[in-house]
């Protein structure tokens, strides 16, 4: 084959490094924006943030010195103020206040009373350890069920061999406080090891019954409420009858037959709904009582607040710290040195430059979003979810002239705080479901009124979902039961059968 030079022309789309910092700080999340902000600072020299001490100073240098009462510091200043005063009125109490005391005095006074102190008591090292370590045990994690489990353990008096086998069975017990393996298999791990027979296993798992939560280490859920009944006072009202009924009744209650319980057991229905709900009252799962999960907080990317008739949209100025370029180092930068030291600030100085455009393409784009979502969704701000309208991605991209996937990365773990709660962008995104005058029904709107209706159900005829469906066909809604089913399951709604209740 011979070989030849050929010119050919091609057009290939490329993706700038800038482009590509700007999609990645797009995606992120609050914190992953502020670990990825903190990163670039401690990197790049040239960029610092501009502290609240810059702030301070200048608003100092501009405030009159007799604005104390008015500005947005006062409460501060006051305090100072006070301060100083307290300072000044203690330094001369004793030519002032020994000239004014009485001849006579009460037998039971106190020179505290009479003579103030001229300043707080100082605090002692005493006191400062211990205010840290309260602070201190304020932010630990709190323990989890084993180590509560093992506490308790520790202040029992066992034996050598039952605290090895108390040990194999809070091994086995999960964070539910169930116990995952049975007497017989902890009996067979320990056996091999240990003289023991099941019956001295059966006994240590008896003992540990006994501990806080009441209801752990139970085999089932049976055995669980059993234990909670068992540790109640005999004077506790409808106790008999709640035993029997988890006893023997268990399975009919799970499906709500009450009918069948109030045939077996012979009690009315107002008997049964007294023992109903002291059943009701017990934990099924312990274990989550004693340890809570960690409770995670969030953060709003975006306020929207209604003022004079109009929504506005404010971007969180708090979730982002304030960046700047460093003029010293900047000023160092030369043009027409090719030195190491100088290649490197101009780099780190084209770097910060990028970055802080990267921010501020961010911030717009998250603003234009929202906006736009606010727009289309002032129906929902203003009477509730059942006024929310049909939204997908390709509406806003082509509202404010942008690619349906740079709309994806925007709404993805952004926050929007509104008067009726913190909603997650994503959530103003929904399908829709055509309605019988030609119009179309979010999704959204369609679960928001299912929950309506069930909740205003009647407890005796719970509604079923072609019943829903049938009502939803009242609205003008054209939904499918099979829909009503998808939404209801969605929704973590027992079907009719399990929501039947007792009056």
């Amino acid at each position: 084959m011979k070989q030849s030079l050929q010119l050919k022309l091609s057009q290939q789309l490329r993706i700038t490094p800038q482009l590509q910092q700007a999609i990645r700080l797009l995606q992120l999340s609050t914190l992953d924006l502020q670990q990825e902000i903190q990163q670039a600072l401690e990197s790049n020299p040239l960029l610092e943030e501009s502290g609240a001490e810059d702030d301070l100073s200048d608003l100092e240098d501009n405030q009159p010195q007799e604005s104390n009462a008015i500005t947005g510091d006062g409460p501060l200043q006051n305090l100072e103020h006070t301060a100083n005063n307290n300072q000044d009125e203690g330094s001369h109490w004793d030519t002032h206040e020994l000239t004014t005391l009485p001849d006579e005095l009460p037998v039971d006074v106190q020179w505290e009373d009479l003579l103030p102190s001229s300043s707080a008591p100082a605090h002692s090292q005493q006191d400062d350890e211990y205010l840290e370590g309260d602070m201190a045990g304020r932010n630990v994690a709190s323990e989890s069920l084993r180590e509560q489990l093992l506490w308790q353990l520790n202040l029992t008096r066992l034996s050598d061999t039952d605290r090895l086998i108390a040990l194999s069975i809070i091994d086995a017990t999960d964070n539910n406080g169930r116990l995952t393996l049975s007497v017989e298999d902890i009996y067979d791990s320990m056996a091999l090891d240990l003289d023991i027979d099941i019956e001295e296993v059966v006994a240590v798992l008896h003992c540990l019954q006994q501990f806080e939560p009441c209801g752990i280490c139970a085999r089932d859920l049976k055995e669980c409420l059993q234990i909670q009944l068992n540790q109640l006072p005999p004077t506790t009202a409808w106790l008999p009858q709640a035993k029997a009924i988890v006893s023997r009744h268990l399975n009919q209650l799970a499906t709500a037959d009450y009918d069948q319980i109030l045939r077996r057991t012979r009690l009315k229905e107002q008997e049964l709904k007294a023992a109903l709900a002291l059943i009701q009252s017990l934990d099924p799962n312990p274990g989550h009582t004693a340890v809570p999960e960690d409770i995670e907080y969030i953060v709003p990317d975006v306020y929207v607040s209604k003022k004079n008739g109009r929504w506005l949209v404010e971007l969180n100025p708090d979730i982002v710290p304030k960046l700047r370029i460093n003029a010293n180092y900047a000023s160092l930068v030369k043009r027409a040195d090719n030195s190491a030291d100088n290649t490197y600030l101009r780099d780190n100085l084209q770097e910060a430059r990028w970055f802080l455009k990267s921010l501020h393409s961010r911030n717009e784009t998250l603003m234009k979003v929202a906006s736009k979502i606010v727009e289309r969704q002032r129906s929902f701000l203003e009477h509730g979810t059942e006024a929310m309208k049909p939204l997908v991605l390709n509406d806003i991209a082509e509202a404010i002239e942008m690619h349906e996937s740079t709309i994806s990365r925007a709404t993805t773990n952004k926050y929007m705080h509104t008067p009726r709660g913190i909603f997650e962008l994503k959530y103003f995104f929904s399908s829709h479901v055509a309605t019988s005058s030609g119009g179309e029904c979010s999704s959204v709107a369609i679960q928001a009124l299912m929950k309506k209706l069930v909740a205003a159900e009647n407890p005796l005829k719970p509604l079923s979902d072609n019943k829903i469906t049938l009502l939803m066909h009242e609205r003008g809604i054209e939904v499918a039961r099979r829909t009503i089913t998808k939404y209801r399951e969605k929704l973590f709604i027992a079907p009719s059968n399990e929501r039947k209740r007792i009056i």
